[in-house]
Order: structure tokens, then sequence, then C-alpha cells
């Protein structure tokens, strides 16, 4: 992704939850000296994952599918990332979790520009790795469909 000037400051949401915050290291790099998409992706699904299990009643979670992933802008060394998440969706088995990243950039401290996104679907799995229903001390009410 080529280097685009900083963009102008967005507002951090207030309708999802700060569930991690993470500086990425210069080992996270990818050749072209941005953070490694894959590395983002997996703090993504660590939010995610967040929310998914205090959702799914202590349940044991599995990511089973991301519906969309899409970057915005690079990461950078440095920046300070903030994940925000809220579930969307919970199924008799599984939870959908939304998650946004923005990134506080170390040369404007107190500005924030969004860097990613990303809805994600978490499984709740038993010992063996088969999937299970949900306990029934789930957080959100279960949805009628089924993944």
């Amino acid at each position: 992704m080529p280097r685009s000037p900083d963009l102008p400051s967005v507002a951090l949401p207030t309708d999802k939850e700060l569930v991690l915050r993470v500086v990425p290291m210069p080992g996270d790099c990818n050749a072209n000296g941005d953070i490694f998409g894959g590395w983002v992706m997996s703090q993504v699904d660590l939010a995610g994952c967040v929310l998914a299990m205090r959702s799914a009643g202590g349940n044991r979670m599995a990511t089973v599918a991301v519906k969309e992933f899409i970057f915005k802008q690079p990461v950078r060394v440095g920046d300070v990332l903030s994940f925000y998440a809220c579930v969307t969706r919970v199924g008799r088995t599984s939870v959908t979790v939304d998650v946004e990243v923005f990134a506080e950039r170390m040369t404007h401290q107190g500005q924030f520009v969004k860097v990613t996104e990303a809805v994600l679907t978490y499984v709740a799995i038993d010992a063996q790795g088969n999937s299970h229903p949900l306990n029934s001390n789930s957080a959100v009410p279960t949805a009628p469909a089924e993944l």
C-alpha cells in the first residue's frame, strides 16, 4: 500500500468497546517498512475474540469466518493501535463481532486515523474442537438464524 499523507483526525467510536491497545514494533514490519497486514489481522482476531468469549458465556471459541477485512491506511512502527469492537449477532453456536482499528500516529498524538475494520464470526467449540450450542447465560440475546 503506498504511503499517503495523514488524513484528518477522526473521532473514536462511542458505540463500540475498547478491547485492545497495542504498539507495533520493528519486528512486525513487512518488506515495505510498514506493519505486516497479517500481524494486524491477528491482533484484530484477538480483539474480536475478547467480546466473542464474553458474549458466549464462557465457551471456548474459534474463529470460523472473516466476512470482510478492509485496510484503509498503513500501520507504522510506533503507532498506538486501538481496537474497538461490538457484538453484532449471537446465534445458537456462533457470535459475530465487528472490529474497527484506529492508529494514533507517534507524530500526531491525540489524533486518530482509522486503519482497518473487519467482521469476524466465532463458533463455540468443545474439547475435541467440535461446535456446540452456546451456554444459556450468553450476554447478548440469541438471534433466530444460525451460521
